[in-house]
């Protein structure tokens, strides 16, 4: 399962080989990308964030966010709170963890601290192109 960053960033990405070859999002990734083009500030800006949502969902399944992931996600939830992370502050990558474990399938991320402290969920850091090493 990719990330919202990842699904972002995956024409940046220096090795795309990293990457599974069957790869789905989250149901909850297309909600955080749906959110971009009402929030943009310029015209560019939500035309970017626009295409990125459709392209997302013409190239990847989403999985739902069902009744077992919603189970995942109070064991999320109280990982986050246990390693001392507010899971509220986060939701949309708590969900979207919570859906990688409730469908067995390793999350692929550009930002992998931002699933630290989660119990039970594989994460697959990929090298983000932006933050790249001198």
């Amino acid at each position: 399962m990719l990330d919202t960053s990842t699904v972002i960033l995956l024409g940046e990405l220096e090795d795309p080989s990293l990457l599974p070859d069957e790869c789905v999002i989250s149901a909850v990734t297309l909600a955080e990308l749906s959110v971009g083009p009402h929030v943009a500030s310029t015209a560019r800006d939500r035309s970017a964030r626009q295409a990125h949502l459709q392209q997302a969902e013409a190239d990847f399944e989403a999985l739902a966010f069902d009744a077992a992931s919603a189970r995942a996600f109070g064991r999320v939830a109280a990982s986050l709170s246990q390693a001392g992370r507010k899971p509220a502050a986060r939701a949309y990558d708590a969900l979207i963890a919570a859906s990688a474990i409730a469908h067995d399938l390793p999350l692929y991320t550009c930002n992998p601290s931002d699933f630290t402290g989660i119990d039970d969920l594989s994460v697959q850091a990929v090298p983000h192109p932006r933050h790249r090493e001198p």
